[in-house]
């Protein structure tokens, strides 16, 4: 019994200890607000500034596949263009060019430029420049000895396709891209030259029709840096050098293919640039997106969200100062009231230290659990009528507490322990928590068959509740339960710890059989 004079020394000890504890609690309080907001606020950073990077690395595979395609297109142009100076090479080398013979490569030589939409003019040139043969209506005499093209094979025996430098046709005035190959006389001396002018506005429908944004740009150049076609188109840069530009100079430090962040020379923007060099031709494509144009979503998207957050840290804000208030009203009523229950408090921690319910399932403790099998059991022995246990716990509960953690353990052992509760439903019947994940069930006047029953609709409702459980095999929680039904007025030895002990060896055979079942025994003795 608490000794009298301690009674007012007791409450002056907890006051102090009371007040001691208290006094940081604004303080931390206001110190956890503080983090939280500033971690939300921090979690906000990192999310815009991974989605901003998603969004470049995303543009940067599309503007990669736009360059892809362009240098597919110009490939493919080229090529048309070698095929046609192929054929028109191999009648100049072995056709004469008078006469009927001469007609007849005059009309095919019109009919590749008309059924060729890529192709502008194509002409064959003597040995001095001399015009010889053309896809013009009538052939004009002229002399192209002074092109550079013309010049190049005057000077190189390669017999392969070679890409000029724009130019200006000296007959349509129209300005092309001069494809030409080197034309032989029998003896391998130098026997003219063949020329196909490929148009550069057929690149530049092709180049209109993506969409590159507003300020978005198209590039087509000679793998020395100069300029063939660049959209948006300016004519006067047509055949102007940009080596010293950034998309020529990212080439030259990555080699063929290549993507990144630039910014323009010839306009001053930046832009997310994808360039590729042309396989076996002296040709680079690029194409690129504005940077301010890339992310106008994003900014958009940053502005709706970053309203959202700043608005709910606001009111978390808000919240908190409410509540920091409340508490220190609270305080100023718990002073006034702390002596007056501080006495009562003592009276009460007996009460307390008694309670027989089990704080985290709500079902009974293991104190209460041991007071009712006793009574029960005299009850039984008296009344002479069977009396059943259930013994249960939850399968691979370990392995769920590792993998999930003790929070989601405790919420688990929660819906499990009222699944449990709603098993057995007489006024007499009683679940308890027995340990850990362990429980019980106690279930007075009840022969087998009832605790069989009730037993497998604790199983059945704990397995609807399909809580997923990655380890078991299962997939989902379920339980291992043990029966265990006897009459103490017929075996007078039995005592309750014994009928704990068999419904807790009925639980380990279950478990032993393979989990999420029911193992059943009882133990009849003959009348005396």
């Amino acid at each position: 019994m608490q000794d009298p004079d301690n009674h007012a020394t007791v409450p002056a000890d907890r006051l102090q200890r009371l007040d001691r504890l208290r006094q940081p609690m604004v303080v931390r309080l206001t110190a956890w607000l503080g983090g939280f907001c500033l971690l939300l606020l921090c979690l906000h950073g990192w999310s815009l500034w991974a989605s901003r990077q998603h969004q470049i690395e995303q543009t940067g595979i599309s503007t990669a596949n736009m360059a892809r395609a362009l240098a597919s297109h110009a490939e493919r142009s080229i090529k048309i263009g070698g095929a046609v100076l192929a054929e028109i090479v191999e009648r100049g080398e072995h056709d004469a060019l008078d006469g009927a013979s001469g007609e007849r490569i005059h009309a095919r030589m019109q009919a590749l430029v008309a059924e060729t939409p890529e192709l502008q003019e194509v002409f064959i040139y003597g040995p001095d420049g001399a015009r010889l043969a053309s896809s013009l209506p009538k052939l004009v005499n002229g002399n192209n000895a002074d092109r550079a093209y013309f010049q190049y094979h005057k000077t190189h025996a390669d017999r392969g396709v070679h890409v000029g430098k724009p130019i200006y046709s000296r007959s349509s005035g129209v300005l092309a891209i001069p494809l030409s190959r080197r034309i032989d006389r029998p003896d391998g001396s130098f026997g003219g030259v063949a020329m196909a002018s490929l148009k550069l506005q057929f690149f530049g429908k092709f180049y209109d029709s993506f969409d590159v944004g507003p300020t978005g740009t198209i590039l087509l150049m000679l793998d020395d840096g100069t300029l063939l076609y660049r959209r948006p188109f300016n004519e006067p840069m047509v055949g102007t050098s940009v080596a010293n530009g950034p998309v020529y100079q990212l080439y030259k430090q990555n080699g063929p293919i290549g993507t990144g962040m630039l910014v323009s020379n010839i306009d001053g923007i930046e832009r997310l640039y994808s360039y590729r060099h042309l396989d076996g031709l002296p040709l680079i494509v690029a194409t690129a997106q504005a940077k301010t144009e890339i992310l106008a979503g994003w900014w958009v998207a940053v502005i709706k969200m970053s309203c959202v957050v700043l608005f709910a840290v606001g009111v978390l804000a808000w919240g908190g100062k409410r509540m920091i208030g409340q508490i220190r009203v609270r305080e100023a009523l718990e002073d006034e009231l702390r002596r007056a229950r501080a006495s009562l408090e003592v009276h009460n921690v007996s009460l307390r230290v008694l309670a027989d319910s089990d704080g985290l399932t709500g079902l009974a403790n293991r104190r209460r659990f041991e007071e009712t099998l006793a009574i029960e059991h005299e009850r039984a022995r008296r009344s002479r009528k069977p009396f059943s246990m259930i013994m249960t716990d939850v399968d691979f509960f370990k392995k769920y507490n590792d993998r999930y953690g003790h929070v989601a353990g405790d919420e688990c052992l929660r819906l499990v322990a009222r699944a449990i509760a709603s098993g057995p439903h007489r006024p007499a019947d009683l679940a308890a928590r027995y340990g850990g994940e362990e429980f019980a069930v106690i279930l007075p006047d009840t022969d087998l068959d009832g605790a069989r029953a009730v037993g497998e609709k604790i199983r059945a409702a704990v397995e609807a509740l399909a809580i997923p459980h990655a380890d078991s095999p299962t997939g989902i929680v379920t339980l291992s339960l043990g029966v265990y039904t006897g009459h103490a007025a017929i075996d007078g030895s039995d005592v309750p710890c014994d009928w704990v002990e068999a419904a807790d060896g009925m639980l380990y055979q279950a478990k032993s059989g393979g989990r999420n079942r029911l193992a059943a025994r009882a133990k009849m003795a003959a009348a005396a």
